[in-house]
């Protein structure tokens, strides 16, 4: 048996070994990352026709199909990252659709200067998210979330 210390601050300082305190970031991560899918995701839903729209204006081949995936990936993967619920699966694809719609909408090196430095950030955020989101697929959701209940029964 291996004992693992923790710091002042209630963090685990050995592998492997999870506490009160990670678990809560990990609930705050999972919600910070996962609200904007969420509220993003089923928006597009009860809009649909103008996300497809929208996407075929930026020239997405197969709109009318892969619109209403990218949104349910959104708003349902959004959803299972902030319930904690299939994390690390829910992670990936989240992050795999973030990949997908920074390439599509955020394309800073093909717009008109004036537009330019506002969609490198837009870019340079995204990317940012899918860091959040691999580092959920890499920890896991923690204790506070279904998949840790589940873990526990």
């Amino acid at each position: 048996m291996t004992n693992h210390a923790t710091t002042p601050g209630g963090f685990a300082t050995g592998a492997g070994t999870a506490t009160a305190g990670q678990d809560a970031l990990l609930l705050a991560a999972r919600v910070l990352l996962g609200a904007i899918f969420v509220q993003s995701g089923f928006g597009k839903l009860m809009a649909l026709g103008g996300f497809i729209a929208g996407m075929e204006s930026q020239g997405v081949p197969m709109a009318m199909i892969l619109a209403p995936i990218g949104a349910l990936v959104e708003a349902f993967g959004g959803l299972a990252i902030v319930l904690g619920a299939w994390t690390r699966l829910a992670a990936l694809l989240v992050a795999a659709f973030t990949v997908a719609a920074t390439l599509i909408a955020h394309r800073y090196w093909d717009v008109p200067p004036e537009a330019m430095k506002m969609q490198q950030t837009q870019f340079m955020k995204n990317l940012a998210i899918i860091g959040g989101f691999l580092a959920l697929a890499a920890a896991g959701a923690g204790r506070f979330s279904i998949d840790g209940w589940r873990a526990r029964r």
